[in-house]
């Protein structure tokens, strides 16, 4: 599992690089119309999704693979919120403040669970449950304090994007050097 897994480590990446993009957006961007806000959240859990997706249907080629449902339903949690969202792009500041939180909860609960199951797989692995745990914050911040403005929102949101994208990008280059590290030792086990 972990050579399919070392295999996949380009859609960790660019989750997470997606999520340093869309962090910097927020970031450079502070006088962002809550439109393009809404825009900008709904094609990132768009992306986010379907690269989950994608890292869980390869996964699932793995009989002895046990998360990959997990990953996939984390996915498809992302895209159905990056849909409701395009599908209703006049949410208030509020409404989507909820949307926000209720999406980085879930999908924080998914990763922290997808990361114990990874525990079996890579010793001491913690990346992963750390971004789960941060997503999980990050979605109560937003639900305990809705009232915070649209500037405090780009700044949180830009804030959490970019530590979550640095988090998947540090586990994207974890798990291929992994993957190296193994083909490697199976070569020289081959090889003697």
């Amino acid at each position: 599992m972990l050579d399919t897994l070392a295999r996949g480590w380009w859609m960790l990446l660019i989750r997470g690089l997606g999520a340093i993009a869309f962090g910097l957006l927020a970031f450079f961007w502070p006088g962002i119309t809550l439109f393009v806000l809404i825009i900008l959240f709904a094609a990132h859990c768009v992306v986010d999704g379907a690269m989950a997706m994608a890292m869980g249907l390869h996964l699932r080629k793995r009989a002895d693979s046990t998360p990959w449902l997990l990953i996939m339903l984390m996915g498809a949690i992302s895209v159905a919120a990056g849909i409701a969202t395009f599908v209703w792009p006049g949410l208030t500041a509020v409404v989507l403040l909820f949307l926000i939180g209720g999406w980085a909860i879930a999908r924080g609960v998914f990763e922290v669970v997808a990361a114990i199951h990874f525990r079996k797989v890579i010793d001491n692995e913690w990346f992963l449950g750390l971004a789960g745990v941060l997503s999980v914050l990050f979605g109560v911040c937003l639900i305990a304090w809705p009232g915070a403005g649209l500037l405090s929102l780009m700044w949180l949101v830009g804030s959490f994007s970019m530590a979550f994208g640095i988090l998947m990008c540090l586990l994207a280059f974890r798990v291929r050097s992994l993957g190296t590290n193994v083909r490697a030792a199976l070569d020289e086990s081959l090889a003697s």
